[in-house]
């Protein structure tokens, strides 16, 4: 009987697109717009510039720029930091909302996105210079259509989106697939081929930076929240083959995986899973973005006359192979599950995820370097009313390992500051579960001097009221031994 391989995480990039001018179709947005249509001119008043969010330290955070940990030292509100703005970091790119639209008619199989000639030829430049771009993709961006058969569209498709830049521009429009199919109409639509365009250019940058053969990917796993379908099967749908279409994958296949926020925990421990039992050499995992996120929070920040900071969308992608001697090893025989006996109190949920694995392995809470939980900016949720989410996180954490007797209750604080993070990841659902720490996580445990960390993501199965309970899981990245330090 074989062996069983060791899985490792090799790599992973992310991609922001910069999109405020999608801001309105974010689902809180959207209905209160129909409810009032002056919201969607203090939501104007409120946006910002491509070079702020480029400079906007938990972005730049995100992308790799700076360490998380820097952000506990700059001064508050971030979003009056006057930083870098900068398009690429070391782990992704954030890009202009004018070339992500150019992107979206790239990745459009069915003619549903037009757009104005004027801009096409506008944003044609920039997007032939793109190092991801193809001459496949700028066929498929095409020559687009007068402004004045734009306009004629929409007047006669009462169900199509118009396309706005910040400045309120009009330079496109959203089809629907479908009169009566609510599943394809075009908001539905936008969400879905958004998260596909921004899987898409985080795994083509994943690929490209990690000189990694497409055609050497065989499985793809999609984390994503989106639910691809029509009315028959509203969430059946498989945009892992989509994206790995659009990312010259031409001998993988794949299968996408619901869990809301704890999707991409599950999809990287069924990728360890198939590493391991030896089904494949290497597995990518990805995750796009989630439209109807956007400007979620919007009011709060309306409220304390701040910048709408929900305006970038995310997508993530992630390359498990088997053990290379140097990447980090993802442990598949500690992982913590929050089980349908745990029940769902967070001391209950922290017990079966950080607690239990640690026991396993014979480890204290202080063996694991930093903590990666739910990542969300505060500065996003507080306003809102919504609390310092990993704050709150990284306290009970530290209040369990007082209970253990493993810290004193007067250091619980120092325990959080040390182990965990500040927030800095985009509301964007399943991104913001601790998988924004793991571009660091591998360089820390590469080139660095961590030895161990723990990614722990929670999800709310609530949301589709079809049961009262929690989800939850968590695994431990390691330093691989054959590494020296």
């Amino acid at each position: 009987m074989q062996q069983l391989v060791q899985p490792v995480i090799s790599g992973v990039r992310f991609f922001l697109a910069h999109a405020p001018g999608l801001v309105r179709y974010g689902s809180k947005p959207i209905r209160d717009i129909d409810r009032d249509a002056a919201v969607l001119d203090t939501i104007r008043s409120h946006l910002r510039s491509y070079e702020q969010a480029a400079a906007y330290p938990p972005n730049r955070a995100f992308l790799g720029h700076v360490h998380p940990d820097d952000l506990a030292s700059l001064s508050k509100p971030w979003f009056a930091t006057n930083g870098q703005a900068v398009r690429w970091g070391p782990h992704g790119e954030i890009m202009p909302e004018e070339s992500f639209y150019g992107l979206l008619k790239m990745c459009d199989a069915f003619d549903l996105v037009q757009l104005e000639a004027g801009f096409v030829e506008d944003i044609r430049p920039e997007l032939e210079a793109h190092p991801l771009l193809s001459t496949d993709d700028l066929a498929a961006l095409g020559s687009g259509m007068s402004a004045a058969k734009l306009s004629a569209q929409l007047d006669s498709s009462p169900q199509a989106l118009p396309l706005e830049l910040r400045s309120g521009r009009r330079i496109g429009l959203m089809h629907a697939a479908h009169d009566v199919d609510t599943s394809l109409a075009a908001d539905v639509l936008l969400e879905n081929l958004c998260c596909k365009a921004t899987a898409v250019m985080a795994m083509r940058t994943l690929l490209a930076q990690q000189q990694i053969d497409p055609n050497a990917i065989p499985y793809i796993l999609n984390s994503g929240e989106e639910a691809v379908g029509d009315r028959y099967q509203r969430g059946g749908g498989n945009l892992a083959k989509a994206v790995a279409e659009m990312s010259h994958c031409q001998l993988a296949t794949g299968v996408d995986i619901k869990g809301f926020c704890c999707g991409p925990v599950h999809a990287l421990m069924l990728a360890g899973s198939l590493i391991s039992s030896r089904v494949h050499d290497q597995v990518a995992v990805i995750g796009g973005c989630s439209l109807a996120k956007l400007g979620m929070k919007y009011q709060g920040h309306v409220q304390h006359d701040q910048p709408v900071l929900e305006d970038v969308l995310a997508g993530v992608a992630i390359i498990v192979r088997k053990d290379d001697g140097r990447s980090p090893l993802l442990r598949l025989d500690a992982l913590g599950r929050h089980t349908v006996a745990a029940g769902s109190s967070q001391k209950a949920i922290f017990e079966h995820l950080v607690s239990q694995p640690l026991g396993e392995l014979g480890l204290r809470f202080a063996d694991i370097d930093k903590y990666a939980t739910e990542l969300h900016n505060p500065e996003v949720t507080e306003p809102a009313g919504s609390g310092n989410v990993p704050l709150l996180n990284y306290r009970v954490i530290a209040g369990l390992a007082a209970m253990q007797k493993e810290i004193e209750r007067s250091e619980v604080t120092d325990f959080a500051a040390t182990h965990g993070l500040p927030g800095f990841s985009p509301t964007q659902g399943h991104i913001a579960s601790a998988i924004p720490f793991l571009g660091h996580a591998i360089d820390g445990l590469t080139t660095g001097t961590l030895q161990r960390t723990l990614f722990l993501a929670k999800g709310s199965l609530f949301l589709g009221r079809m049961t009262q309970m929690a989800d939850g899981l968590s695994f431990i990245l390691e330093r691989n031994p054959a590494l020296k330090g």
